[in-house]
């Protein structure tokens, strides 16, 4: 989101039910607390090779949704995807899981939404599917639409 870009808050005044609002809570680990871009996706578990994948594509101001299952058990970001994602200019990523190397990530001009955080690596096998609608917090995340993200919550547009 840009600094003239306005708050979930009031684009959910404007806008209302036209916009999805994520009642899932997650924590803030970026070092950008609001951002906005398209929607891309990815559903895994305990797998992060899609993430890699995604974030090392070129990302023109998109958002990454990831549906990790809301497991805990193993990151699905670390510092060096996250560092990709910057690199290949991703606004942003959004991940019902956890992220690992917390202090890194904090210094990065990237949003990053996560559950929690956990050191344990994922596997790399390169299970899942990508760009699929995913659904958390009673939003449909549909690759295309945009996300909004900031300290408030997460807006989706409805498919």
């Amino acid at each position: 989101m840009s600094e003239t870009s306005p708050a979930t808050a009031d684009l959910y005044d404007e806008h209302g039910d036209a916009l999805q609002s994520c009642s899932v809570q997650l924590r803030h680990y970026g070092g950008r607390s609001s951002f906005s871009g398209t929607i891309s996706t990815v559903r895994c578990h305990r797998d992060n090779a899609l993430v890699k994948a995604a974030l090392a594509e070129p990302g023109e101001g998109k958002v990454l949704v990831v549906d990790g299952g809301a497991s805990l058990e193993s990151a699905l970001m670390g510092d060096l995807i996250a560092a990709s994602a910057v690199e290949h200019g991703w606004a942003g990523v959004v991940i019902l899981g956890a992220v690992r190397d917390v202090a890194a990530i904090r210094e990065l001009p990237l949003g990053a939404l996560a559950l929690g955080s956990n050191p344990r690596k994922s596997a790399k096998d390169g299970v899942g599917d990508r760009d699929v609608t995913v659904s958390f917090g009673g939003v449909d995340f549909v690759p295309g639409q945009t996300l909004w993200a900031d300290e408030d919550g997460i807006l989706a547009t409805r498919p």
